[in-house]
């Protein structure tokens, strides 16, 4: 496995900022070419999602830690999947940034 690290900044508080992605998990098959894929994910510490996407016959795991300022995505990426590495990469800041710059929920502080 190789990992691909992704940062993301954002100008969010933490609680936002984890409602947002708890929020967005629901969403990440459909960002997923072909939409088909099982997503688990797990809260192991109040600044760390764990993420286990599985999609075409291949399983990801994922961490997804919240840093001030900035959200960092590591994908432990599969050999099969190295290769789409540049990709996937680009997949992933596009629906981590709408995730990040979408209006918030009814409710919230923003």
């Amino acid at each position: 496995m190789e990992d691909l690290t992704i940062d993301l900044t954002h100008q969010l508080d933490p609680a936002e900022l984890r409602h947002r992605m708890e929020g967005g998990v629901a969403k990440l098959p459909s960002y997923i070419p072909g939409g088909i894929a099982q997503v688990d994910h797990s809260w192991p510490s109040e600044n760390r999602m764990t993420l286990e996407v599985r999609t075409f016959g291949q399983v990801i795991p994922a961490y997804v830690d919240l840093i001030l300022g900035r959200v960092r995505v590591t994908l432990r990426l599969p050999g099969m999947l190295k290769f789409m590495a540049g990709p996937i990469e680009v997949m992933v800041r596009k629906s981590g940034e709408q995730l990040l710059l979408e209006k918030p929920a009814p409710g919230s502080k923003d």
